[in-house]
């Protein structure tokens, strides 16, 4: 699959494949450079590649070449991952760090930006899930319709930053990987950061009012209308889950929703 890109941009293969359900990833030497080849398999993560490519490396890690299913990105280097300072002490530091590499993201362009989703489109999965388990769901689609019916702060949208997908990158600094390419209320771009799985601390009411002080400072925003935000994405997440048939990986997002929802109270 990798091999007439391989040809094409004269790539030599530098490590294993990376094989994923969204898309499969090389590690390659791009005239000497280490970088990713990304092969895509579904259409936002296609349309996530034109996206890094209009960024041009500004927030993003830089792309090198670009075809309709596959990317050539800059490899990140640096050893430090936000992840791991979240969940050992730099929760807020953390956050910070996302905050102004989602900033550099929504700042605005001179060119025009290429085919986008619209945040109502992506939304279409909580309407029917919310009628199916109703509970905190309705809840979330409740706020969600509100958010999406009135939008504020109009951007290009990231649409999944969370504390994986901004890697170091050494001298470069932190940069976005794996866009989904969204246009919407700039908001929606920091809701993940309160419900990433990944995070030990993910049902913790204390971290989730610390980390709404901190992120709504940073990013100027409303911390209310933030906690709208986090409210209609983790109702999103775990009906996107529930409709894979993932009953168990729904309760992260649905703890998320019910501390959002609770606060909002």
């Amino acid at each position: 699959m990798f091999q007439p890109y391989l040809d094409r941009w004269q790539l030599v293969p530098d490590g294993s494949p990376i094989i994923t359900h969204s898309s499969n990833l090389l590690p390659v030497l791009w005239r000497d450079e280490p970088a990713i080849l990304k092969i895509a398999h579904d259409a936002s993560e296609m349309a996530g590649g034109a996206l890094m490519k209009w960024w041009d490396g500004d927030g993003a890690a830089t792309v090198f070449a670009c075809s309709d299913e596959a990317v050539l990105l800059e490899r990140a280097l640096g050893t430090r991952s936000l992840l791991t300072m979240a969940m050992n002490g730099e929760d807020d530091e953390a956050s910070r760090i996302i905050c102004a590499t989602v900033a550099k993201l929504h700042a605005p362009r001179s060119k025009r930006h290429p085919p986008l989703i619209e945040l109502h489109e992506w939304f279409r999965a909580l309407p029917p899930a919310a009628q199916t388990h109703d509970g905190i769901l309705s809840d979330c689609d409740r706020i969600a319709a509100a958010l999406l019916s009135d939008p504020r702060d109009r951007t290009v949208l990231h649409g999944d930053i969370h504390h994986s997908n901004i890697l170091d990158f050494g001298a470069h600094g932190w940069r976005a990987i794996d866009p989904k390419a969204l246009l919407g209320e700039r908001g929606y771009d920091y809701a993940n950061i309160f419900a990433n799985h990944d995070l030990a601390t993910l049902a913790d009411k204390s971290r989730l009012r610390r980390q709404l002080g901190i992120v709504s400072a940073a990013a100027d925003l409303d911390p209310r209308r933030l906690l709208q935000w986090i409210a209609a994405y983790s109702g999103l997440s775990a009906a996107w889950f529930l409709g894979d048939g993932a009953t168990l990986s729904a309760e992260a997002p649905l703890a998320v929703a019910r501390i959002a929802v609770a606060e909002l109270s």
